[in-house]
C-alpha cells in the first residue's frame, strides 16, 4: 500500500467504507423485509407517536395520568383516521358509476374518432372475462391471497396502535433506555443523534399534517364552490394523499378533476384541473418554504429517489415511510456533521484578553 499514491490510497479507503455501509444497509434491508410484520408497526408507530405527542403533552400538563392520556390520544387518532376512511370510501362508492360510465364514454369516443377497431371498453371487458374463465382458479387463488394480505393489514395496523399508546406512555424513560443501550463514552452522542432524527421526524410529520389540511380544505372549498359531487370524501382523499409526497397529491388530484369529469362535463373539469394546480403551486412556494422551514430540508429528487427506493422495496407502505426515514437520516448526518466541525474548528487564535469587567458583564 505504500507503494500507491497518497490520492489512490485515500480513494481505496473511501471505496472500502462505501462498500461497508452499503453491505451493512443491505443487510438490514433484508432484515427489515423479512420481519416486516413486526418491523413496519414499529416504525408506523413511531410516525404516529411524533404525530400526536405534543397532544399527549398537552394532556399530560393538564394534569391527565400519562395512561389515560395515551388512550385519550389513541381513541382520538382512530376516530380521526376512521371516519376520514368512511368518507372517502363512501364518496368514491357513490360516484364510482360516474366515474366508470364517463370512462367508457371517453374511450368510445376515441375509439371512434382514430377509428380503431376492438379497441372499446366493450371489447377489453369481453376479453377479460375470457381471460377470467380460462383462470379461474388463478383468480380463485388471488382473491384467497387478497383476504390474507388484507388480515396482515388489519393485524398490523392494531399492532401498530398498541405500540402507540405504549411509546406515549413510555416517552419520558426513551432517553433512560437510549442511553442505557449506547455503547460505553458514546451515550451523549447517540443521545443527540437519536433526538436529531425524532425531531426530523416529528417536524416531518407536523408540517406535512398542517400543509395537508391546508391543501384538503382549499380543494374541498374549490370543488364545492363547482358544485363537484363528493367534495368532502376528495379533500379527505388528499388530506391522507399528502403524506406521499407528489405522488400522493398527483393521484388524488386526479381523481377529483376524474370526479368532476364524470358529473359535471369537461369544462367544470378543467376548472377542478385549475384548482388542483393553484393548490399545489401554493403548496410548493409558499407552505412548504414557511412550514417546514425548521425541519430537515430535502432536495426534490432526493424525495423521489427515495419514495422509488421505498416502492421497490415495500410498495406503497414503503413509499409513505420512505420519506420520514430519509429525513431522519438526514438528521442524523447533520448532527455528525455538526459534530465533526465543531471538532475540527481551529481554537480562537491569541489576541487581548478581555478585562475582567467585561467578563462579568
Amino acid at each position: 500500500m505504500q507503494l500507491l499514491p497518497g490520492p489512490v490510497r485515500r480513494f481505496a479507503a473511501w471505496c472500502a467504507v462505501i462498500l461497508l455501509a452499503s453491505g451493512v444497509v443491505y443487510v438490514a434491508v433484508r432484515l427489515c423485509v423479512e420481519f416486516r410484520t413486526a418491523v413496519t408497526p414499529a416504525l408506523l408507530a413511531l410516525l404516529g407517536t411524533a404525530l400526536l405527542r405534543p397532544l399527549h403533552r398537552r394532556l399530560v400538563k393538564a394534569h391527565v395520568q400519562r395512561s389515560l392520556a395515551a388512550g385519550l390520544t389513541c381513541v382520538a387518532v382512530l376516530a380521526v383516521v376512521g371516519g376520514a376512511v368512511y368518507i372517502v370510501v363512501s364518496a368514491l362508492i357513490e360516484t364510482g358509476d360516474q366515474i366508470i360510465a364517463s370512462l367508457r364514454q371517453a374511450a368510445k369516443g376515441v375509439a371512434d374518432h382514430f377509428g380503431a377497431a376492438g379497441t372499446s371498453l366493450d371489447d377489453v371487458a369481453s376479453n377479460a372475462r375470457e381471460l377470467l374463465g380460462k383462470f379461474g382458479g388463478t383468480a380463485a387463488s388471488g382473491v384467497v391471497s387478497g383476504i390474507s394480505v388484507v388480515g396482515e393489514m388489519m393485524a398490523m395496523a392494531v399492532l401498530a396502535l398498541l405500540l402507540v399508546f405504549f411509546f406515549l406512555r413510555d416517552s419520558d424513560r426513551a432517553v433512560g433506555t437510549v442511553r442505557a443501550v449506547a455503547p460505553p463514552g458514546g451515550a451523549d452522542m447517540v443521545e443527540a443523534m437519536a433526538r436529531r432524527a425524532f425531531g426530523a421526524v416529528e417536524g416531518f410529520m407536523r408540517g406535512t399534517t398542517l400543509i395537508a389540511l391546508i391543501d384538503a380544505v382549499c380543494i374541498t372549498v374549490g370543488l364545492l364552490v363547482l358544485r363537484v359531487p363528493g367534495a368532502v370524501g376528495l379533500g379527505a382523499l388528499v388530506f391522507v394523499g399528502a403524506y406521499i409526497p407528489y405522488l400522493g397529491a398527483f393521484i388524488s388530484g386526479a381523481v377529483a378533476v376524474l370526479v368532476a369529469l364524470a358529473d359535471r362535463g369537461f369544462v367544470i373539469a378543467l376548472w377542478a384541473l385549475g384548482v388542483v394546480l393553484a393548490v399545489q403551486v401554493l403548496e410548493g412556494h409558499v407552505l412548504q418554504p414557511m412550514i417546514q422551514s425548521r425541519t430537515v430540508q430535502m432536495h426534490p429528487a432526493v424525495v423521489l429517489l427515495a419514495l422509488t427506493a421505498g416502492a421497490s422495496v415495500a410498495g406503497i407502505l414503503g413509499m409513505l415511510l420512505a420519506v420520514p426515514l430519509t429525513a431522519a437520516a438526514f438528521g442524523i448526518v447533520h448532527e455528525l456533521q455538526g459534530r465533526y466541525e465543531a471538532a475540527t474548528a481551529p481554537g480562537p487564535g491569541p489576541g487581548p484578553q478581555p478585562s475582567s469587567g467585561a467578563a462579568d458583564s
